[in-house]
């Protein structure tokens, strides 16, 4: 499971820390639910197209952090008004058709590695906290800590109470390590990301999983554990015409669109000094998403 065997911990318990996007499940919590809340009248047929776009180029290119950021302005401002029970119901309703079939078999494994181990496992994730905690209790996980949106009488109200992302996860580790008796020396954490470094460099078995470029580079420098999960092949299904009300040839436009891009920012880049530059089209569409 590791380079080295889980022995206990010297001050303390031994603890696993698993970010969840692309490191536990082969898709974006954030953007999963689209069809759905659309089924349910939430958002318009082209607000989920453009959730289904910005699912896609997450998927093959990833996020910067400025971009994580502007998805989380987007989302937080598209939820606003909307009934917390309703989302929950719909994301419990479905979790067996949209979430579950993306969740990595190794890391279902893992986690149940650590928990036989005796470690805390601890899920942490900047998506939000409601969708994060029944993707937990599906794996047999008790603790979360996610990013939190401010609610009202039972409705989100559009403001962040706690943004969990980079410096703000490895506070978190933090602060997990010394309330609960934690030896982060002994410990473990995984992600894909570079937003998560920091989370990282404070436990004692850092291992990349599916990393990012940037991820990666700092896990051969650092000789971190890298590890590949393939099961499922994280894949992504474009949303068919009648679903999306426009016509197919603007699907298969779209998706053709989308696909190039990644491709462009795939290839090596002409000049090896200069980073390729992700175009416009792998951001969400900076356009009012609540219907």
């Amino acid at each position: 499971m590791s380079t080295h065997d889980p022995l206990p911990a010297k001050n303390g318990r031994i603890a696993a820390f698993f970010d969840l996007d692309k490191t536990i499940i082969a898709t974006s919590s954030a953007f999963a639910f689209g069809k759905e809340f659309m089924h349910n009248g939430l958002i318009s047929p082209s607000d989920a197209l453009q959730m289904t776009l910005a699912k896609a180029s997450y998927m093959m290119a990833g996020q910067t952090s400025e971009q994580m950021d502007a998805t989380r302005d987007q989302l937080a401002a598209m939820v606003t008004g909307w009934s917390v029970e309703e989302v929950e119901n719909i994301a419990r309703e479905t979790m067996h058709t949209v979430v579950t079939p993306a969740i990595y078999h190794e890391a279902r494994e893992l986690i149940k590695f650590h928990q036989a181990a005796g470690h805390e496992v601890v899920i942490i994730s900047a998506s939000e906290k409601t969708l994060v905690r029944l993707i937990a209790e599906e794996l047999g996980v008790e603790h979360v800590v996610a990013t939190e949106l401010e609610t009202v009488d039972g409705r989100f109200t559009g403001g962040i109470v706690h943004y969990l992302k980079g410096h703000a996860k490895a506070d978190a580790v933090a602060k997990i390590g010394a309330s609960e008796n934690i030896d982060l020396s002994q410990s473990f954490a995984y992600s894909d990301s570079a937003t998560d470094i920091p989370m990282l460099e404070l436990v004692g078995n850092p291992v990349a999983v599916n990393p990012d470029r940037a991820m990666k580079k700092a896990a051969l420098e650092n000789q971190w554990d890298i590890r590949t999960f393939r099961d499922p092949v994280p894949l992504f299904t474009m949303p068919g015409a009648k679903e999306v009300g426009i016509g197919a040839s603007v699907v298969a436009g779209v998706a053709a669109l989308v696909v190039a891009g990644v491709w462009l920012f795939q290839r090596p880049a002409l000049e090896p000094r200069k980073e390729p530059k992700v175009t416009d089209f792998f951001t969400w569409p900076h356009t009012p998403l609540a219907g």
